[in-house]
């Protein structure tokens, strides 16, 4: 497993469970909330530890190597913008993702979903309670590895208006750029992880 597998699989556990967490994955201004006794430590060998961090207030920063940097922290963000029915954690999720390269996981206590932010919108929403969505993790990988590199990556913020969700896995939302969604699914054919003229 890589590391958006892994942050996916313990976020999936913690929706399940009926409770919530943030977890940034990059670089972003913040201040902490708790007393850090916990050193730095790589989340990929000790993803345990990081299902505990991620269940106290405030967010889990890890950089782009799976280190873990802060837990229980305040994410400063410069301008928030309200999704509607979603709350303060998702619309600093979004704030924060705006910065190139973040990635951030929430999960939601309220719906059990895991909603996934990058370029300053929400690209995929993840249903915990979908039966056996833990295997779907490598392709849900290759569908963020898709919006990521692929369409995100290529157009400008300006052009990220007008989205639209599909669902290309059962209990997975993937919320594409119209402009870019002709090349979305063409990765994702490619890749297997969808089939001509099958989107679930």
């Amino acid at each position: 497993m890589n590391l958006q597998e892994e942050i996916m699989k313990v976020c999936l556990k913690i929706a399940k469970r009926g409770e919530g967490a943030m977890i940034l994955i990059g670089e972003c201004e913040y201040k902490v909330l708790v007393e850090q006794n916990v050193s730095s430590f790589n989340v990929m060998k000790n993803p345990k530890l990081l299902e505990s961090l991620a269940l106290m207030d405030g967010a889990v920063i890890i950089n782009n190597r799976g280190d873990m940097k802060a837990y229980g922290a305040m994410i400063k963000v410069s301008k928030l913008s309200m999704i509607r029915n979603l709350g303060t954690r998702h619309n600093s999720a979004m704030a924060a993702s705006m910065r190139k390269g973040n990635t951030i996981y929430v999960v939601s206590e309220e719906d059990n979903r895991v909603r996934v932010f990058r370029g300053g919108k929400m690209i995929m929403e993840i249903d915990s309670k979908t039966k056996e969505i833990e295997k779907k993790i490598p392709e849900m990988n290759k569908i963020m590895e898709s919006l990521g590199w692929g369409t995100l990556g290529t157009f400008g913020a300006g052009v990220l208006a007008p989205v639209i969700g599909i669902t290309v896995i059962s209990g997975v939302t993937v919320f594409a750029v119209t402009s870019g969604l002709t090349y979305t699914i063409k990765k994702l054919k490619e890749w297997g992880v969808i089939k001509v003229g099958n989107i679930y």
